[in-house]
């Protein structure tokens, strides 16, 4: 199973006055590298079977807009928002065909502590807009290897932008 973790695009920022971090949107340049993004992964051969999205708004604008560009339904799950790890991703992606590919879109730091915890350790750092493949080799315990990672300055050279 191939499982894709992207980490929300450029949102407003988090110290304007009268602060909602639940209801934070995304820049008009977060969704136009996003878009990007998804155009690099249409090249790449992604083809996730289930997207699921953080119900933060920021998360939720990120995943419609790979949605969209990818031909993919939108799962908003409360799970994949703060506290995401490892028994969440289990539990998501149960029951699937071991060749299937998911993406999740969510937050740091609980994008970068599951897909390190996945692969068995070491620090990663998932920028606004990027992602990480981790392939996986073990179901019990879950765990696999990080195939790439893929910063949102290089979807944007990948998108011609």
């Amino acid at each position: 199973m191939k499982l894709y973790f992207f980490r929300h695009g450029q949102a407003e920022d988090a110290q304007m006055p009268d602060f909602d971090d639940f209801t934070r949107e995304l820049t008009d340049k977060g969704a136009e590298r996003v878009r990007a993004a998804g155009e690099a992964l249409i090249r790449l051969g992604v083809k996730p079977a289930c997207l699921y999205s953080s119900p933060r708004l920021r998360a939720r604008q990120t995943a419609e807009v790979l949605g969209k560009v990818l031909g993919v339904e939108v799962i908003v799950r409360e799970e994949v928002g703060f506290g995401f790890h490892v028994p969440i991703v289990e539990s998501l992606i149960a029951g699937l065909d071991p060749r299937a590919e998911v993406m999740f879109v969510g937050h740091e730091p609980d994008l970068s502590a599951t897909v390190s915890a996945l692969i068995g350790g070491g620090e990663i750092v998932m920028k606004k807009g990027g992602l990480a493949r981790v392939d996986i080799s073990d179901e019990r315990p879950l765990q696999g290897a990080l195939v790439w990672m893929i910063a949102p300055r290089l979807f944007d050279c990948m998108a011609g932008h």
